[in-house]
């Protein structure tokens, strides 16, 4: 009763997919469809149950050719309230940017050619400057990540020299990502002082010797040590370090251009702290406070940073072109606080007011209210997060709207909102779905809406 390849291959709405996917691809899908119906039904002991999966076999194949040609990463709309949401892809392009991204790379560009010169160039130029002039740094470069950041500084450094390390700061990021292992990576060999609270400047001093290259020091960005604790200064690090002749390293995780605190929140030492602080090299991501692209950027004493251009590790861990056309438009708006504030959406999610979120939650409410929706939706206060491994401890005030349906359980909404063709992700507490006005741009309204309408009717 099964039906062959070839009379599959004859009906219309096959003949439809093979006009869009061609022939090859959607005769190996219904192959595919066949053997799952042969297997399922050798099991069957019910031939009306049997029936119905042969009956289904053309809009199951349908429907496979739908999921397979339908992109894996797709835009997804963030209601959680964590604005660096590393599940979601952390930082956010805003619209002008990705269309200026787009008219370099859908064509050629002068990603590593000197346009003045009419010769090779460098594909840090195009930030380098941006970079110094902003950090106060004497030079930069950037790779893919913050890990390759790390791995790059350390191995430029003679293999088997000592990096001296607080036991307060050997930090694991996502994915189990050890600094430890990093260094060992690196070529260096790990020198841990101090206790998990406590490190004394004499810690570091003791433990220089003639194999130690580097004092190093990492921004616990992703968690916090409080109470009986006591960590020495980059001040303090910086004068011990050049004393000794060797280089201090300042890994700073998320790292950030402005100052935080003017938005209401807790310090977080900026970039160009560690600069004026006389850190020799310091490295932090591109896609996390700073607001860009996937990087790790690395900036510093000239010296150093003309060594890692050397090093043959770079060319295995660089940013391609996407990355260093994102990574150049985020620093320009740099040159101006206050426009980077309003203009890159991760620093436009940290500072917008309380105020501002909830009117509009209001406005989302208001469109909710007016389809007449089986659940009952309200607006309420709730508390939004960094996240991305930055201000652990911070809550910022956000307003949510809050909805319970009257037809469907709160687990199956989620489902049905996570499932939809614009996925929406939300947050679930005390068996409601949440979603929180402070990560949702205005134009997820209307879509946000409308799978409602669709999910809940």
């Amino acid at each position: 009763m099964i039906p062959k390849v070839d009379v599959i291959l004859e009906r219309e709405e096959i003949q439809k997919l093979i006009e869009k996917h061609g022939r090859s691809t959607v005769t190996d899908l219904i192959r595919t469809q066949l053997d799952r119906v042969r297997n399922e039904i050798s099991s069957c002991g019910i031939e009306a149950q049997a029936q119905e999966r042969i009956d289904a076999i053309v809009p199951d194949i349908l429907e496979a050719a739908d999921r397979f040609y339908t992109l894996n990463m797709r835009p997804v709309i963030n209601g959680t309230g964590t604005i660096l949401h590393t599940n979601l892809g952390r930082s956010p392009v805003s619209e002008e940017h990705a269309e200026r991204i787009k008219e370099i790379v859908t064509g050629y560009c002068n990603l590593e050619y000197d346009l003045e010169a009419g010769e090779r160039g460098e594909r840090y130029s195009h930030f380098e400057d941006l970079l110094c002039r902003i950090t106060g740094a004497e030079a930069a470069l950037a790779v893919n990540n913050n890990a390759a950041a790390v791995l790059l500084i350390l191995s430029t450094f003679p293999k088997g020299s000592e990096a001296i390390v607080s036991r307060g700061e050997l930090v694991e990021v996502g994915g189990r990502f050890r600094i430890p292992e990093v260094m060992e990576q690196g070529g260096m060999v790990l020198h841990e002082v101090g206790t998990t609270n406590k490190t004394h400047p004499s810690d570091y001093e003791k433990a220089i010797g003639e194999n130690t290259r580097v004092l190093m020091k990492v921004h616990t960005s992703n968690y916090r040590i409080v109470g009986f604790t006591e960590e020495v200064s980059r001040a303090e690090l910086t004068e011990l370090a050049h004393r000794n002749g060797i280089a201090f390293v300042e890994d700073l995780g998320s790292g950030v251009l402005v100052d935080l605190e003017k938005y209401g929140l807790s310090h977080e030492p900026t970039v160009q702290e560690s600069v004026r602080a006389g850190v020799d090299v310091v490295c932090f991501s591109g896609d996390k406070l700073l607001g860009g692209p996937q990087a790790g950027i690395i900036v510093g004493r000239k010296k150093y940073i003309d060594q890692m251009k050397k090093n043959q590790l770079l060319r295995a861990i660089r940013i391609d072109k996407f990355s260093a056309a994102a990574l150049e438009l985020v620093l320009r708006e740099y040159l101006d606080e206050e426009q980077a504030v309003n203009k890159i959406p991760v620093l436009r999610m940290i500072s917008r007011g309380a105020l501002e979120v909830k009117t509009e939650a209001g406005e989302l409410l208001g469109m909710l209210e007016a389809r007449n929706l089986n659940a009952e939706i309200t607006a309420e206060p709730c508390e939004s997060q960094i996240g991305g491994g930055a201000l652990p401890l911070e809550r910022i005030a956000s307003t949510a709207i809050v909805i319970k349906s009257l037809g469907m359980t709160t687990a199956a909404l989620e489902k049905a909102l996570r499932s939809a063709k614009v996925p929406v992700i939300c947050r679930v507490v005390n068996d409601r779905i949440l979603l929180d006005a402070r990560t949702l741009f205005r134009g997820d309204f209307a879509v946000i809406a409308d799978e409602l309408e669709d999910i809940l009717s």
